[in-house]
């Protein structure tokens, strides 16, 4: 069992669900010759109904956090709510998976972030209306809790662009050696030249594809995933149904999808990967087999709704996957 904390968000997912009304359309511009698509018909003062509501807790923080709580981890959530219903939601949903949520601060002034999520439940297709609220800003945190949980391992997702946020923290888990696993969001990597400088205090470096693209040149993954590997020994690449590369600094595995599932919803996908690889990679299991396991975590989320509910313990038997190494 490892000691893991989770920095970052925490909000309460509100997932709209129909399946006609929210049919993407395609909207072209004559004078621009440009074509784009638009998500559903909903005219302007018209009531719709829609088939299905879903009430629940998301946040890359907390999802991440409840995978490593399912893992028999010891788990601890860092992160802002404000003082309401949802901010209440996200604590009882942690509490209820044995997340540590002692840590957990109120954002003055803010409600608890909340994500609208408009999905069209046949193809999968969605909008996302996201309120930041109390997960907007980090810098209340204290990096020096650090010293009173003593974790083995820091996992780290968005925290919207606090780059100085993010550096006190990186350098309290250096300084108490702990292990860091990052992945960042869009404000982060816009902040490119902060952001490389860093990537020094990192040990795993999750992206996807047009990520690391916004980070180091290239085109292909290979490409990107050698030049990353100059800032981060262990660095994972995903792109979508194209699956993912990674590399642990020794070997170089390409793989593609765990299984080819209906894809219900793709909210939480990145947090499965991610927080289900150092969850396995935490119980002792090699880097191969925590790829896969990361995979299986993935392909089981997208086939629920919601985030956390097709999330998995550890204790599931998988099958085999299409992965090599490459030379």
């Amino acid at each position: 069992m490892a000691r893991i904390v989770s920095l970052g968000s925490a909000l309460q997912d509100i997932f709209l669900i129909d399946r006609d009304d929210f049919t993407a359309t395609e909207f072209c511009d004559t004078k621009k010759k440009a074509c784009k698509s638009v998500f559903g018909e909903l005219a302007i003062g018209s009531k719709v109904d829609i088939d299905k509501l879903i009430y629940a807790v998301g946040g890359g923080g907390t999802n991440s956090a409840v995978e490593f709580a399912r893992h028999n981890h010891k788990s601890t959530y860092l992160g802002n709510i404000g003082h309401d219903e949802a901010g209440d939601a996200v604590l009882a949903c942690l509490d209820e998976e044995g997340v540590d949520n002692s840590y957990v601060k109120y954002a003055k002034g803010k409600s608890t972030g909340c994500s609208i999520v408009m999905l069209d439940a046949k193809s999968g297709e969605r909008t996302i209306l996201t309120y930041r609220g109390a997960s907007a800003k980090f810098d209340n945190l204290d990096e020096k809790v650090l010293d009173e949980i003593k974790p083995n391992w820091l996992y780290v997702t968005s925290l919207k662009g606090d780059m100085d946020t993010l550096e006190r923290f990186f350098k309290k888990a250096k300084e108490i050696s702990c292990k860091v696993m990052f992945n960042p969001g869009k404000p982060e990597l816009a902040e490119k030249k902060r952001l490389t400088s860093l990537l020094q205090y990192v040990d795993i470096l999750l992206v996807n594809k047009s990520e690391s693209a916004q980070i180091v040149p290239g085109k292909v993954l290979s490409e990107l995933i050698s030049r990353l590997s100059n800032y981060v020994k262990t660095v994972i690449i995903t792109d979508g149904n194209m699956g993912a590369i990674a590399t642990d600094g020794d070997k170089t595995y390409r793989f593609g999808i765990y299984e080819d599932l209906p894809v219900r919803d793709t909210t939480g996908a990145g947090d499965a990967f991610g927080s289900g690889f150092l969850a396995h990679l935490a119980d002792g299991h090699s880097f191969y087999d925590s790829l896969v396991y990361a995979s299986a975590n993935s392909t089981s989320v997208v086939s629920e709704f919601s985030a956390k509910a097709g999330l998995l313990s550890g204790t599931e038997k998988l099958h085999q996957m299409a992965i090599q190494e490459v030379k």
